[in-house]
């Protein structure tokens, strides 16, 4: 449940960090011009393959879990509101899972089709994607911000903020909408950096943002009196820079991939393309918005102290997301290697690298289970200093993470099949767990345990997700075993 419920930039971070490390590449796209191609996934050991594609995508995501942890860290200490501020922190989730919904359908078929060109050799497709990529990113980013700021105030309380928590809320989501499109084509740029060879730089612009909202958060927040405000800010501004950066490397006319004349005009084709593979995110993130409408709504219906509650969901998913998103820089390692070699055939391959990924994200998940478990106060007092709140989000840390040694087993295995373009499947997982198990339990359980049963909700559905996410595996290498053999 946790990986799919945070901040938009973190989930973003998912959407978008997919593709390439560094590789020689040899395409002769004139006479006398050489190009940079990966063609190292196609023979290169997948275990070290793995290694030197994940562990930059690792660093870069455990910086964006830090730079997530940032503002709610600083926020939950602005004196007198600190609590209040972060349940309106948390009210937000919904309408940052509503923004990635969009941002997934362009961010991830667009990367998922980057790599399936690369590895089929389609490089001119592939330039027209990066082209289509940049502009959809675009406008997907301005109609969301336009349609979002006409509604405000009605969508964050139907999000579930409180008369107390709505001025918190408000005050975030009004200057991170701003920023909105440089949001999209900052993760979007970072994508693409990885994409033309460039993951050292795709890793540092990410580590580049982390510290200058580190430097700029306290200083809008409490030395310029900005508050939460200050906060939302302090990201923006680190963002905007950075992109200028991005831009910069990204324009180097001998990649392979850059951003050129001639590739920003929609075509057809490429569009439906990456809204096709698309889909499945967007579905997945709709999903999610509707989850944690419920649970905010669950949690405030069936609290004695409802703002208490979310507060301390939103700690819970914080410290979590930390671990899922070590995760998801397996993913992107693997991800990469999966495409060019299914593109290839080489499906031996294909199962090796997505086999080491379940087992490292495993084990990941399992020493996430441990910190949640056994020392949550600690974690707690990263985020408040307030008595209550420790305690709450002490025992929630607790539920939530009853099952979560098996959600990176679950989380590869989902990027798998949606990076493989198998988007039916991707849909059924992930719709299955959040629409026909989640979402039920949600509104049935509270009538028998009350808010227990909100809480109890999540890491149930967790489970049954694992079990059907195993059933779908196999059945896929079945498909295989049917198609080698005929």
């Amino acid at each position: 449940m946790q990986y799919i419920l945070c901040k938009r930039r973190i989930v973003y971070t998912k959407v978008y960090l997919f593709c390439c490390h560094r590789t020689i590449f040899t395409n002769f796209m004139s006479n006398t011009t050489i190009k940079k191609v990966p063609t190292e996934l196609g023979t290169e050991k997948v275990g070290r393959l793995l290694m030197q594609y994940a562990i930059p995508a690792i660093i870069a995501q455990i910086a964006a879990s830090l730079y997530n942890m940032i503002d709610s860290a600083f926020i939950g200490h602005i004196p007198n509101v600190g609590a209040d501020a972060i349940s309106g922190l948390a009210t937000t989730f919904p309408f940052m899972n509503l923004s990635v919904a969009f941002g997934a359908m362009v961010g991830v078929g667009g990367a998922t089709q980057l790599s399936v060109r690369l590895g089929q050799r389609d490089y001119d497709s592939a330039k027209n994607i990066l082209g289509n990529l940049v502009t959809l990113n675009v406008l997907v980013g301005l109609i969301f911000a336009a349609v979002s700021f006409a509604f405000l105030d009605d969508i964050l309380i139907f999000f579930g903020a409180s008369e107390n928590t709505l001025p918190y809320a408000r005050d975030y989501m009004e200057v991170i909408l701003l920023g909105n499109v440089v949001t999209h084509l900052y993760f979007g740029i970072n994508a693409t950096l990885r994409a033309a060879g460039h993951p050292q730089q795709a890793m540092y612009a990410t580590i580049l943002t982390v510290v200058m909202n580190f430097v700029l958060t306290p200083l809008l927040i409490f030395v310029f009196g900005m508050g939460i405000r200050g906060a939302a800010l302090a990201t923006i501004l680190a963002q905007c820079i950075t992109l200028v950066w991005q831009a910069k490397i990204l324009s180097n006319p001998n990649e392979l991939l850059h951003l050129q004349r001639g590739i920003y005009k929609l075509k057809g084709h490429i569009v439906k393309g990456i809204l096709s593979i698309g889909m499945s995110p967007f579905l997945i993130n709709t999903a999610a918005c509707m989850v944690v409408i419920i649970i905010n709504k669950g949690l405030r219906n069936n609290s004695d102290n409802g703002d208490l509650s979310i507060a301390a969901y939103g700690i819970s998913n914080r410290m979590q997301f930390i671990f899922v998103m070590i995760v998801l820089g397996l993913t992107q390692g693997m991800q990469p290697i999966v495409g060019y070699n299914y593109g290839a055939k080489h499906l031996d391959r294909v199962k090796k690298a997505l086999v080491q990924t379940i087992l490292w994200a495993t084990l990941v998940t399992t020493v996430g289970f441990a910190v949640c478990e056994f020392i949550p106060g600690v974690v707690s007092r990263i985020f408040t200093t307030e008595p209550a709140l420790i305690e709450k989000a002490s025992w929630a840390m607790r539920v939530m993470s009853v099952f979560m040694p098996v959600i990176g087993f679950q989380i590869v295995t989902t990027n798998f099949f949606q990076s493989i373009g198998k988007v039916n499947k991707s849909i059924f997982l992930s719709l299955t767990r959040q629409v026909l198990m989640l979402i039920p339990l949600l509104l049935i359980l509270p009538h028998y345990l009350d808010e227990r049963g909100v809480w109890y909700s999540m890491p149930i559905s967790d489970m049954v997700a694992a079990m059907l996410t195993v059933i779908m595996l196999i059945v896929q290498f079945r498909e295989w075993k049917r198609e080698k053999t005929i």
